[in-house]
């Protein structure tokens, strides 16, 4: 296949972790409602830096769709119009999505860079699309999964937006997450597919079953790590982010739920790595997700009893979506096996 499209896929998928990394960050720092609008934010193509963008001003022109924050209310511009001495309604319009009315610099820069690099990696797999089509004739999955991913890369534009009308609903986010994780899977079968090298792995039914089994663990368990999440959000609310011993204080069942389930994984992979290991398989790469599950449950255990080092809960994320990412290129070898060219 074309050296090219195997990097501009190999690009594509590099920019859907880094926003992945990006809205980690963003649920780190708190800053989900940074813009309170969508696409833009508080109407402008480059975000507000200082208050006095978003608040009415005498004298000041406003651009039609122009969001200021006014008695602790979002407004519309309805048209473009230069202020007079005083406010006047007919102006203006209320925000109808959400009544969130808050304005952080820092929250908005942070959600706007999430918001720019998932741009760049909707115009990363718009491009890998027009490149799939010519290997139409050859291989018609590529180009089929190649448009795909735009069309999921638009609809994770809109759920997107959705977290923000909701106000950062729970459910919102664990769909948003994990139609991340889809979009990552859909781009590691196309990059297997453009892949011509020759690879030594041997069929196992049973390996087969396991990868199919851990896979399904791992997204349980992101789902599950999600909605732990808003438990934490919750708790920071009521204590604030100086009070990080009092996250965790009488969490919910699903927290133990959560935690112990991981004891579990961790068992079912090493199973499948001592099998592989065994039958000498070829599956080199189970090495990477016994690796990437010690660090992923060392971040878990240093938020519970250390409490909350900083980047631990970015990291413990990001961590997940790369174990996933590995633990479906697996899958995808037991699927479909390839011999070397000097023993087929």
């Amino acid at each position: 296949m074309d050296i090219t499209f195997r990097k501009i896929a190999k690009t594509s998928l590099v920019l859907v972790y880094l926003v992945i990394v990006a809205g980690a960050v963003v649920r780190m720092t708190g800053s989900g409602m940074g813009c309170p609008d969508w696409p833009k934010c508080f109407g402008y193509y480059i975000p507000p830096t200082e208050v006095t963008e978003i608040q009415w001003q005498p004298d000041r022109l406003f651009e039609k769709g122009q969001v200021i924050i006014y008695r602790e209310t979002l407004q519309v511009a309805k048209e473009s119009f230069t202020t007079k001495d005083s406010f006047n309604k007919a102006n203006w319009e209320p925000y109808t999505k959400h009544d969130y009315a808050e304005f952080n610099p820092w929250h908005t820069w942070i959600e706007y860079i999430n918001r720019l690099l998932g741009a760049l990696a909707g115009l990363a797999t718009l491009i890998l699309a027009v490149f799939s089509i010519k290997f139409w004739k050859k291989k018609k999955r590529i180009p089929i999964l190649s448009w795909l991913v735009v069309v999921g890369m638009v609809f994770q534009a809109w759920l997107g937006a959705t977290v923000v009308y909701s106000v950062l609903e729970p459910a919102k986010i664990t769909v948003h997450m994990l139609m991340a994780l889809v979009i990552v899977a859909i781009l590691l079968y196309i990059i297997y597919l453009a892949n011509k090298e020759n690879k030594r792995i041997k069929y196992d039914k049973l390996v087969l079953n396991i990868s199919i089994l851990a896979l399904g663990m791992t997204l349980i368990q992101i789902a599950m790590g999600t909605q732990v999440r808003q438990f934490v959000d919750e708790q920071i609310d009521i204590y604030g982010y100086a009070a990080k011993e009092n996250w965790l204080q009488d969490p919910e069942l699903l927290f133990y739920v959560h935690r112990s389930f991981s004891i579990l994984i961790i068992l079912v992979n090493s199973f499948l790595a001592y099998r592989i290991t065994k039958l000498d398989l070829g599956h080199f790469k189970v090495y990477w997700v016994l690796f990437l599950l010690l660090v992923v449950v060392f971040t878990g255990v240093a938020m519970n009893y250390l409490d909350f080092p900083f980047a631990s809960q970015p990291l413990h994320l990001v961590l997940a979506s790369i174990l996933f990412g590995v633990q479906f290129y697996i899958l995808l070898d037991a699927l479909m096996p390839r011999k070397d060219s000097k023993t087929s």
